[in-house]
């Protein structure tokens, strides 16, 4: 019955979003407001959240704070850690609020949570104070869900509004964090607050010099106000020393040393399913990301043709179930600049036709299926042929799912994760029948077009 009326009643209408308000007061009561007992800081943003999330994590453990995380892949309550296998970034108020009060009853001093604007939209962070907003970047997102990127840019900035108009805790200032660099800096910069810092490459409070990618991470030097620092992160590409600006002005915010900022960024490992290499010993480089919007794509698919000897192979799909099929043909083209050749699959169609997401996507790559672009439906047999071109000195990306668990398919919910197809496909001995002569005198056309 209540599936029934969900499907009735649109994702935006005002009895589905009172519904959604109720569900948050009831869940934040139920529970006892426990992010009042907390420092609570959320990060928002098209991409980059969660990298920004676990850098100040793992930063503030370092400085021996118990410390409570939220993110799209992984939780954390102090010293317990565990997968995110939701398939939902920001859980819904229930689980959110329940899983808060598990980090008061660990003694836990901050809460650090990813926001989506769909979180804010729909209520499941009502009741909770928060004391720090964080702005990564902002391209368009949602906006079938929000009706325009307006909608999806006035989503984001409630909860710049929600840390400024938020009653303040005893002893706790509240703070905001914008990066300077972004096109939308000034949207988020308008609200007020105790203090309010910024991070960029350029003219910021927090920024970075002399930046160096590698592909085995980046350095720079963090400059902050009457002191520098020489930094290296795990993580290659600008857009991720972006992510760890944003979570050392964050900690500079809360008056962690500089020294052991450095330390926490210097030891964070690389995010599962953010830039993860798989290794089972063959002579390319395969890597694993989330990227499944047009800027991500775009990101790291520059960052690697840099970074890569050979060919870049590329295999990726985009979301169904009715999301944002505006960016579709954008996604194409990102990946159409950069990779030699092109593999489009599922991503997770849920009960859309995955033909014809397949068919959106490749709009936006004009070139004749069969010599360096494929459309395979069935993801493990895209990433099969990806593993079954490359060679020494080539990087295969398997882009859109990082680090999750599930895929969801017409028949619902299945098991997957990237990484462990991955292995599995190198691990044991491939045999196509498409011999490497082909895929020779493909390189051939390749070069020659």
């Amino acid at each position: 019955m209540l599936n029934s009326l969900k499907k009735a009643i649109p994702d935006r209408h005002p009895l589905r979003l009172v519904y959604h308000r109720i569900l948050g007061m009831i869940a934040a009561v139920i529970n006892g407001f426990p992010g009042n007992k907390m420092i609570v800081v959320g990060v928002t943003g098209t991409n980059g959240k969660t990298t920004t999330i676990n850098f100040i994590t793992n930063i503030l453990n370092v400085a021996n704070y118990k410390v409570g995380m939220a993110s799209t892949i992984n939780f954390q309550v102090n010293e317990e850690k565990w997968v995110n296998a939701n398939k939902q970034t920001t859980l819904g108020p229930f689980q959110l609020q329940k899983l808060l009060k598990r980090m008061v009853q660990a003694g836990c001093k901050y809460a650090v949570i990813e926001v989506t604007s769909h979180a804010i939209d729909q209520s499941r962070i009502f009741g909770i104070n928060f004391d720090i907003a964080v702005i990564t970047n902002v391209s368009a997102e949602h906006v079938e869900y929000h009706g325009s990127f307006n909608g999806y840019l006035n989503s984001k900035a409630k909860l710049f509004k929600n840390v400024s108009k938020g009653r303040r805790k005893f002893g706790v200032p509240k703070i905001l964090i914008t990066n300077e660099d972004d096109k939308y800096h000034k949207y988020f910069d308008k609200y007020v607050a105790d203090r309010k810092l910024s991070y960029g490459l350029n003219s910021a409070t927090i920024y970075a010099a002399e930046l160096e990618s590698k592909p085995g991470g980046s350095h720079f030097v963090l400059h902050v106000p009457n002191n520098a620092i020489p930094l290296n992160i795990k993580l290659p590409g600008k857009f991720n020393v972006y992510n760890a600006l944003a979570a050392a002005t964050t900690c500079i915010a809360l008056q962690v040393p500089l020294e052991t900022i450095k330390k926490g960024l210097e030891s964070s490992d690389s995010v599962a399913g953010r830039f993860e290499r798989v290794d089972a010993g063959q002579k390319y480089s395969v890597i694993v990301d989330y990227a499944h919007t047009p800027d991500a794509l775009q990101n790291l698919c520059s960052l690697y043709r840099k970074l890569t000897v050979g060919r870049l192979i590329v295999v990726f799909g985009a979301t169904g179930g009715g999301r944002d099929k505006s960016k579709r043909v954008k996604m194409g083209e990102a990946v159409n600049e950069c990779a030699d050749y092109i593999i489009v699959t599922d991503d997770d169609p849920y009960e859309e036709d995955e033909w014809e997401i397949i068919d959106q996507i490749s709009k936006g790559i004009p070139r004749d299926e069969g010599k360096n672009f494929w459309q395979i439906p069935d993801r493990r047999e895209a990433i099969r042929l990806a593993l079954t071109i490359a060679r020494e000195g080539d990087t295969v990306i398997v882009a859109g799912k990082g680090a999750e668990e599930i895929i969801m398919l017409r028949n619902g919910k299945v098991p997957w994760n990237d990484k462990k197809v991955i292995k599995e496909l190198l691990e044991r001995e491939i045999e196509v029948d498409l011999g490497h002569d082909e895929f020779e005198k493909r390189d051939n056309v390749c070069l020659e077009s």
